[in-house]
Formats: structure tokens, sequence, C-alpha cells
């Protein structure tokens, strides 16, 4: 839940040093913001990359530059200096390394949450339900309406998603292109805020169905992963337009709850080994 608060990154919560550079990180709810400083020399190839055994950063990058510069490459060439004011984007996929004699200092709040830290650190699991939406018949209103108001309702939708599982203490995971994919430590809050976004959207002459599971899932920098992912994505393509269907462990979990739903049967899910029981909220 959003709330009023101020940190200091003179006071950081974890601290990740590696070679010609550093990174202090502050918390603020959910939302973990970084305080990035690279040393003149600093390059991602050669300081970083021993620590992520990855060939390139594969973390997606937001903020903005306080002091230095900083030059970025991508797989097929492009490169892209980004100095003081500057506020960037930096996809996955990068190598980058400090421009001239200054360290190079920025504000990053997109990938912060394991950035920097070994690979064998990384893999954080924790039990959450997940909530996956998707827009009904999406591709035909696209069509119909046109790229550019359609855009526009895709970015009224994700606000008013966000809204909705800021309310209900979720993360909002990341947008799938016509829906969305949240995290809660609530099974009652997920399926809560699945009704919240469907009655929300309304508003915009849109329907959304959704699925519900609740399992161990494995945290990454801007995704989570895990068979109860898989599970809660073949839940929701289960789902009639404006229905919310939450797996048989997911209903376990809500019994004494006042919250009521429908046997929706057993089903068999795409890739996914036995049967699943599945229900939906009435």
């Amino acid at each position: 839940m959003a709330r009023l608060q101020r940190k200091r990154f003179s006071e950081p919560v974890d601290v990740r040093r590696f070679p010609r550079g550093r990174v202090d990180i502050i918390e603020l709810g959910d939302t973990v913001v970084g305080r990035m400083t690279y040393e003149p020399g600093w390059r991602w190839s050669v300081d970083v990359k021993p620590i992520a055994t990855t060939e390139s950063c594969q973390y997606h990058h937001m903020g903005v530059t306080l002091e230095g510069r900083l030059r970025v490459e991508m797989p097929d060439g492009t490169e892209l200096e980004i100095g003081p004011g500057d506020v960037f984007e930096i996809p996955p996929g990068h190598d980058a390394w400090v421009v001239g004699d200054a360290p190079w200092v920025s504000i990053d709040w997109e990938a912060m949450r394991t950035y920097g830290r070994p690979a064998g650190e990384r893999r954080e699991r924790i039990l959450g339900s997940i909530l996956i939406t998707d827009i009904v018949d999406s591709t035909a209103l696209a069509s119909r309406v046109g790229p550019s108001r359609w855009r526009e309702l895709l970015a009224q939708h994700n606000e008013r998603a966000q809204r909705v599982i800021d309310r209900y203490q979720g993360r909002l995971v990341k947008t799938t292109g016509d829906g969305v994919l949240a995290l809660f430590d609530s099974t009652e809050r997920a399926v809560r805020a699945a009704a919240g976004i469907r009655e929300s959207v309304l508003q915009l002459d849109l329907q959304v169905r959704a699925g519900i599971n609740t399992g161990e899932v494995e945290l990454l920098p801007d995704d989570v992963r895990g068979l109860a992912v898989h599970v809660a994505a073949r839940i929701q393509d289960l789902a009639a337009p404006g229905e919310i269907l939450v797996s048989g462990t997911s209903r376990d979990l809500l019994e004494g709850s006042d919250l009521n739903f429908e046997d929706r049967g057993s089903h068999e899910l795409k890739g996914i080994s036995g049967a699943r029981q599945v229900f939906a909220l009435t």
C-alpha cells in the first residue's frame, strides 16, 4: 500500500560492492531504489560480468544521472552516452563503461532488487499468490480503435491496474502487452485485486479475465518464475470474459473468508502434469 515516506542513501539497507563500483540500496515498501557509483575506468564487461556470469547485463535500468558520463552499447552496435540530468532507459543485453576522469553517479529505480549481487545470491524463492489478467479480445479491439487510441487505452488500463494492486498491497511484476502479472503475499488480497481491476476497467469499456494460483515462485530482477506462475497462466486461459478463476490450492487457503466460489471442475492444463481443480469467484 502506498504511504508517505522518506529514505536516505546515507542510511542504506544494503551496500553492494564490486571492482571500481558500488550500489547503495534503499527500500520504499516494495520499491527498491539504488544509487550507483562507478569510478573512472569501470566497465560492466570487466568489473561486473564475473559476478553476473552472463555475457551482457541482463537488467532493465531506468533512472537519472547525477554526475559523470556513461556510454552504453547494445548488441546491434547502437551506442548512447548518458550525462548529468539525463533520464535514461537501458534495455537488457548491454555493455557499459564510464567515460572520462569523473565517477558516474546515478539513481536507478527499476533494476535494483538484485543488481550487483553474485549470481548464487540472486535466487530468492518465496510463497506467494500470482494474479494474471488479460484484456478480452484485445487484438480485435486494437484493430477496431486504431494504434493511437489503443495505446491510450492500454496506458489507462495499466494505471488503473497499478492503483488497485497497490491498494491490496501487491507488487506489479510486469505488464504483458494486454494484461498484468502481479504478486501478493495474501491469496485473499490477490482475489480482491482481481475483482477490483475487473470493475475499474469496465469504465473504459474493457473486459478482463483473470487467473490466480498460490505456490512457491523464484524472484528475478524484473519477473517471477516457477510452476506456480505457469499454473496461474493456464488457469487464466480457461476463464470466460469477465471471469476470475482460482486454483484449488488458492481456494483452500480462502476457507473462512467471505468470498464465494463455484466449482468449475477438474482440468488438464497445457504443459502441466496432472488434473487441477478450478473455481470461479461469484
